[in-house]
């Protein structure tokens, strides 16, 4: 059973099918040091350069399954200018034409959640139609990693598809899921260091880590009851949601602006500004809505310090979380392990360049489950 892996990264979802019995016989990735840790632990065959400049004629022919985790920074909900137009939402096209030219059996696309609103849904229906229109029997799930023997509560997408048969979710392993401590405890008071080294007899390979367990962030100065503001602006409101929302260029924020429940929210203080140009109200509420002042922040703000009884919250491409110890970030190592990685990968380039590989990668352990399912199939 033979595979071809675009967007490869460092490996991951090319590690979990190699895991179930496939070869991967051709990889594609346009990060220098991706493909260096993807030629060290996998393949030195790894073509390392943007797709768009690879022609289907330089890819092999007669294979079984292409896999690819498509650039997702255009569709994550963490991307706060996502846009339906930005361009990397549409690499998966690439995927498309490797379709179109070389016709395997089978096809297993991965992308964020994120995918799933963009759009008001728009995308993902636009993605399904293109890739069924090349004669696949095309289906999508929202799978957890963690519901799959990896110790990380992690929502992805999978796209799939078969020539003459639909690809059914994988099962679940009857298994509970892993703790963060059961997975990373072992290396908790193990000091972080550049080398490799042994522990307990076993080589431990990028057990490095940020050290940066503080950081600062500005606030308003002053408490806001967000009632009062509401009222203040219902008071004061002279135009319409929409057409506030034309002057800002925003859509659907304004009315936010406006209601006192749940999803009521308050204007920043330069929205407040604009606002005030606006509507032309008065300074009654000036001092509250625009003094701010740095704070620091604490570990527990958008759970910046990772748990330690249940699976590890999502593993990043960009700062990892801050270890329970409190002394320190996760390492390198620790997030590959909380990805399901095997302790014996080994991860090139600088810190950041390794925490972007890793947090990037496809958990192998679900790859690996995703792979048995098209295997049976095959």
């Amino acid at each position: 059973m033979k595979v071809v892996s675009l967007f490869s990264g460092c490996g991951g979802f090319d590690l979990g099918f190699i895991k179930a019995g496939y070869k991967v016989i051709w990889a594609n990735d346009n990060n220098k040091n991706a493909c260096r840790t993807y030629a060290h632990n996998i393949s030195k065959d790894i073509v390392c350069d943007d797709i768009r400049n690879i022609k289907s004629e330089g890819i092999p022919n007669d294979f079984d399954v292409l896999i690819g985790g498509f650039p997702c920074q255009g569709f994550s909900v963490n991307n706060a200018n996502r846009h339906v137009d930005d361009e990397r939402n549409f690499l998966y096209r690439e995927m498309l034409r490797v379709l179109r030219d070389k016709r395997p059996k089978f096809f297993v696309a991965e992308n964020v959640k994120g995918l799933l609103s963009l759009g008001n849904g728009e995308v993902i229906k636009k993605i399904i139609s293109d890739f069924s229109n090349l004669g696949y029997k095309v289906d999508y799930y929202l799978l957890n990693a963690k519901d799959y023997n990896v110790p990380q509560s992690r929502e992805r997408v999978f796209i799939v598809g078969g020539l003459d048969k639909s690809v059914p979710s994988p099962k679940q392993p009857k298994i509970k899921p892993i703790s963060t401590r059961q997975a990373i405890g072992w290396l908790s008071d193990v000091r972080c260091q550049d080398l490799a080294f042994l522990h307990k007899q076993h080589p431990v390979y990028n057990h490095v880590a940020r050290t940066n367990v503080k950081d600062t962030f500005i606030a308003r100065k002053h408490e806001v009851d967000q009632a009062v503001i509401c009222d203040y602006l219902r008071a004061n409101k002279t135009l319409s949601s929409r057409k506030i929302d034309d002057h800002f260029g925003y859509k659907d924020t304004a009315a936010h602006w406006f209601r006192k429940d749940k999803w009521g929210s308050l204007p920043s203080p330069e929205q407040w500004i604009m606002l005030k140009n606006l509507l032309r109200f008065d300074d009654t509420h000036d001092k509250v809505m625009t003094e701010v002042i740095e704070k620091e922040i604490t570990f527990e703000q958008a759970k910046r310090i990772s748990v330690w009884n249940k699976p590890s919250h999502t593993i990043t491409a960009t700062n990892p979380e801050i270890h329970p110890n409190k002394k320190r970030r996760l390492s390198v190592r620790e997030c590959a392990i909380l990805q399901s990685f095997p302790s014996t990968f080994i991860f090139c380039g600088s810190v950041t360049s390794m925490y972007r590989q890793v947090g990037n990668a496809v958990p192998p352990n679900l790859a690996y489950h995703i792979a048995k399912t098209i295997r049976r199939l095959l």
